[in-house]
């Protein structure tokens, strides 16, 4: 997978700034121009960040010195006099761990640059592990994913399925067994690593905002995988909610009289759409006809979030044999005849453009947010 500058958008911030971090803040601007937009000269950053040229030089000189930022000489046109020097990310300076905990039969993950791009995998069958088990495997595949790389880890990432705090600690996780699970705490323990942790569809849209195809108006990106939820970016923000549950639509009840769900209740979304329960259903009945049945449930049950945030785009982001042609083009089809035109005739339903790495590049920009201020 390859990336762009001009692909790449960032997050606005939510946070307030406090007076002694306003030197990460000052570097943190840098790099996420630099990120946003390429190489760039040091008049050129100071013009665009609102900085001192002095500011400016003292940081770049700083970020050149510990191997973040690398100078790439003058530009092939420049003006009369004085060529400025170019500045730009330097992405192999040091490697990010990503890891996706959303497939239903395994655990994935990635050795990636600072641009995104994946430079090894690795993955692990999960074999029905749950609770203490799946949690030792998730410590061993990080750890032969940190023996692929001779580049300084920046950080660890991580996308699992469930509700997840912002300390990295999986509140609730029913696939694999887990309850007010210190993932990120393990992690960083085992591996003297920053760690961060995020619910894998927040992880999924954070990689499709980032770095994938992605339009101006709000954003959901659908993860199907062992479970169903979803993330949600409104306004260049990412939607957490009350208790960092926004987005758990797979346990939204859709057939009360339906399948028992791994949340006890029955009839969740999950029990249609999550990649077990639905290759199940494709394997005792007609392919097209299931596909088409059960995006027409999907569509009936996003009409309502599609209509109330006004979205512009839902990303249906798993298995693409799955959700790619019947089941897309039903969910298509439903939530347009469910909303009104002038939220309908722009929508755009499609698959990830990032198709299986969509996740584990989001985990990417969970470290490059929380390291480097960048997203």
């Amino acid at each position: 997978m390859t990336t762009t500058p001009q692909a790449r958008r960032q997050l606005r911030p939510t946070g307030k700034l406090l007076q002694e971090d306003a030197r990460r803040h000052h570097r943190a601007l840098l790099l996420q121009q630099l990120f946003r937009d390429g190489p760039a000269s040091r008049a050129d950053l100071a013009r665009a960040s609102g900085l001192t040229r002095v500011t400016v030089s003292d940081l770049i000189g700083e970020l050149v010195d510990t191997g973040l930022l690398e100078e790439l000489g003058a530009p092939a046109t420049s003006r009369v006099g004085k060529p400025p020097t170019l500045v730009g990310l330097a992405a192999e300076s040091t490697h990010i761990i990503g890891i996706d905990l959303s497939p239903d039969d395994r655990i994935t993950g990635a050795v990636l640059n600072l641009a995104g791009e994946v430079k090894a995998r690795h993955a692990l069958e999960l074999a029905g592990s749950k609770g203490a088990h799946a949690v030792a495997l998730v410590g061993r595949l990080v750890g032969e994913l940190i023996s692929m790389t001779d580049r300084p880890v920046l950080g660890i990432g991580v996308g699992s399925p469930g509700v997840v705090d912002a300390r990295g600690t999986v509140v609730d996780a029913p696939n694999l067994g887990w309850t007010d699970v210190p993932l990120a705490k393990f992690l960083r323990e085992e591996f003297d690593a920053p760690v961060f942790v995020a619910n894998d569809a927040n992880t999924a849209a954070l990689g499709e905002h980032t770095f994938g195809d992605t339009g101006d108006g709000g954003l959901m990106v659908l993860r199907v995988g062992t479970g169903v939820g979803a993330g949600l970016i409104l306004e260049g923000a990412l939607l957490h909610g009350h208790r960092a549950a926004a987005g758990e639509i797979g346990h939204v009840v859709v057939d009360p009289d339906g399948e028992r769900c791994a949340c006890s209740r029955r009839g969740c979304l999950e029990t249609l759409l999550a990649v077990p329960h639905l290759r199940r259903r494709l394997a005792a009945g007609e392919p097209t006809a299931v596909l088409t049945g059960v995006g027409e449930q999907l569509g009936a049950a996003l009409a309502p979030v599609v209509g109330t945030l006004n979205l512009h785009e839902l990303v249906l982001s798993g298995p693409q044999e799955l959700l790619a042609g019947p089941l897309l083009e039903a969910t298509d089809r439903t939530i347009r005849a469910r909303t009104m035109p002038v939220i309908g005739d722009e929508l755009v339903v499609r698959t990830s453009t990032l198709g299986d790495d969509v996740v584990l590049v989001g985990a990417a920009v969970l470290v490059l947010a929380g390291q480097l201020g960048v997203s």
